[in-house]
């Protein structure tokens, strides 16, 4: 067995709040748990005491109480959790009304903004009863076409304090992307900012935002937030207001509505790189008590921490950052390129602000170290206690890469989930060791298992991610889907009864996991499944790549693996570099995993959220249909893939 990269200490494992929640139920439900597996074993066998459990424990306030935690407990989808209770998500965000720091907000250009836990109330409770003035009802859906900044958290308290259905994408979005988005929803109210930042440079948002307008008949009205620079005209908007006017002392106490469990909070969207993007409604209570036990149990988040996760407003990782307020924690929020200051701006931030969870992507994670940053030595980072990767599989050298040159003594936790829940399915465990390559741990309440083929769960054997058994934070269902007929196809048409989630995964000797990447994008040469994490982790340990993308073409009746390579500047693949990369892959992986074709280009195709996107590429080779190319962040990008007559060889 492995020997662990980091173990708690004896003392950090009595303080941390999982073991006061195990504590609690040992307590409660009479019973004995002395490990954590004992406490996930019964959080699956057990799951109406359990996120009962969790609702006491992170004291959630509601109206109402519960009628009963669950019903059709065996059905998925089907079944209804906490019938009968009434709560409101925005007032279980806004529980402390004091003079701490409730968001702290940077951008490239360093800090630019600090509210506290009062303030943020006080601007809620203002906007909150502007936008009740101007007709807004339960049910309605608000936009923002916002950057993270703390404009964009109060916008969404306001509209979820009054029963609003929130949705947000970030100001790069072009004009199509942000109308197959919202044009499905219809939202009555659009937040936008006059410009964004990244890079250095000042975009201006309000002639797209024009074009928007014009093409959005359900607006009522476009709210204009100054953000960089003053607008010099709203005229082309439509039906404009000043975010200043809406902010300002209304003299009304903050009302919030009071709503079934699973009242529709947030609107989030799919990638869209297969169509045009799936609309995902989330209900209110189970992103609550999901996020509470992920951030709260997994994360160890405590009153007073400070949260930091880089994210856009299009990642459903800001929804997730958010619901830090309700632990009483502040929020860390940054809009703008994370590799600012030669890639030390984040880092300058956490030593700054005395963050606590820095949380980030293992792409970000891979191009420092190329960069050849060491935070470890460049920045005092004693605050900084858990470090969180997700966005793509975070590869053992990550791993390797954050405890040499980041910081020793972290809990790096690996997390994977995705906006289809709004939350994890395996992540972090603050009383356990952290493994070279792994994620810690199924998430408590989660029956995440690994099926083979044979759709029978398999251990230390490589296989489909499924979860077996509801949870609260599973979609409500897809807008414009009253059947349920393209929420069934999502995720339950291949295992009846049983989420099948996309993901290539494996459960370890440790009861940990480890990602491949996704099922969709496995290659399967000679009828052997291969995940592309496979490929990427020895492929992109070589100092001369950047990043690489690799697919299956079909050919000669068979699938051969094709890879593509982003070198560094003013590097050429030649055939010595070729051979290279294919003996280090035979040599790391398996003969099997050797591409049969190795070719350079200057950018791979990516989402807004930096995710690397091979369908689109294997789409393109095999002349089929591209759809949605707005979902690119760099559509331009696939011009490098077209025509390639070493493709026909």
């Amino acid at each position: 067995m492995s020997e662990p990269l980091w173990k708690p200490t004896a003392l950090q494992i009595q303080n941390a709040n999982l073991t006061a929640f195990r504590l609690h139920v040992e307590q409660k439900w009479h019973l004995q748990l002395p490990d954590y597996q004992a406490l996930y074993q019964w959080s699956i066998a057990q799951r109406a005491d359990f996120w009962q459990s969790i609702w006491e424990f992170c004291q959630v306030r509601s109206h109402q109480p519960w009628q009963q935690v669950l019903i059709h407990g065996d059905q998925m989808p089907g079944a209804k959790w906490f019938v009968g209770a009434k709560l409101n998500f925005a007032e279980n965000l806004l529980r402390k009304q004091d003079d701490q720091p409730a968001i702290i907000f940077w951008n490239e250009a360093g800090p630019q903004q600090k509210l506290t836990f009062a303030e943020l109330h006080r601007s809620v409770t203002n906007l909150a009863a502007s936008l009740r003035r101007l007709g807004l009802q339960p049910g309605d859906r608000v936009a923002g076409f916002m950057p993270n900044m703390p404009e964009t958290i109060i916008a969404m308290l306001a509209t979820s304090s009054l029963g609003g259905v929130w949705s947000s994408c970030s100001p790069d979005f072009g004009l199509d992307g942000v109308l197959d988005r919202f044009g499905q929803i219809e939202p009555r109210f659009l937040f936008t900012p006059t410009s964004y930042l990244y890079n250095g440079k000042s975009h201006q948002c309000l002639p797209r935002m024009a074009e928007v307008g014009r093409q959005l008949p359900s607006l009522a009205h476009t709210i204009v937030v100054p953000y960089l620079d003053t607008p010099t005209t709203l005229d082309d908007l439509h039906a404009p207001l000043l975010w200043n006017d809406l902010i300002a002392d209304q003299s009304e106490p903050l009302v919030f509505e009071s709503l079934p469990f699973d009242h529709p909070l947030y609107v989030l969207y799919s990638s869209g790189t297969t169509g045009k993007p799936k609309c995902i409604v989330h209900g209110a209570g189970g992103t609550l008590l999901q996020h509470l036990k992920e951030q709260q149990l997994h994360t160890n988040l405590k009153s007073g921490d400070r949260l930091f996760y880089f994210t856009t407003c299009g990642w459903m990782m800001w929804n997730w950052l958010a619901t830090g307020l309700a632990s009483e924690a502040t929020l860390l929020l940054y809009d703008g390129s994370p590799t600012a200051r030669q890639g030390n701006i984040l880092f300058d931030m956490a030593q700054q602000e005395r963050m606590t969870v820095l949380g980030t992507s293992a792409k970000y994670l891979a191009s420092i170290e190329k960069m050849g940053l060491e935070p470890q030595k460049t920045h005092e980072l004693a605050s900084v206690q858990t470090i969180l990767s997700t966005g793509s599989p975070l590869l053992p050298e990550g791993f390797d890469y954050v405890y040499q040159k980041v910081k020793p003594d972290v809990c790096l936790s690996s997390i994977s989930g995705g906006t289809d829940i709004v939350s994890c399915f395996a992540l972090g465990n603050p009383t356990a060791p952290v493994y070279r390559g792994e994620i810690q741990t199924r998430g408590l309440g989660m029956k995440v298992e690994v099926f083979n083929e044979d759709a029978q769960p398999v251990q230390q054997e490589k296989g489909e991610l499924v979860c077996t058994a509801p949870f609260p934070s599973m979609p409500l269902g897809f807008w414009n889907d009253p059947q349920g007929t393209a929420y069934h196809a999502a995720y339950f048409d291949v295992y009846d009864n049983v989420w099948r989630h996309g993901d290539y995964a494996e459960l370890t000797e440790h009861d940990g996991l480890i990602i491949f990447g996704r099922s969709d994008a496995t290659l399967n040469p000679g009828g052997v499944r291969i995940g592309t994490a496979e490929i990427y982790r020895p492929v992109e340990q070589l100092p001369e790549i950047l990043e690489s993308l690799v697919i299956g073409q079909d050919w000669q009746g068979d699938v051969r693996l094709v890879l593509f390579v982003k070198l560094r500047d003013n590097l050429e693949l030649t055939d010595t570099l070729r051979q290279t990369i294919k003996d280090h892959i035979r040599r790391h992986a398996t003969p099997r995993h050797v591409p049969a074709k190795i070719l350079s280009v200057p950018d791979l195709p990516r989402t807004k959220s930096g995710k690397i996107v091979e369908l689109a590429v294997r789409d393109l080779l095999h002349n089929r249909p591209l759809k949605n190319l707005s979902s690119l962040s760099n559509p331009h990008s696939l011009d490098h893939f077209r025509n390639r007559p070493e493709l026909e060889e």
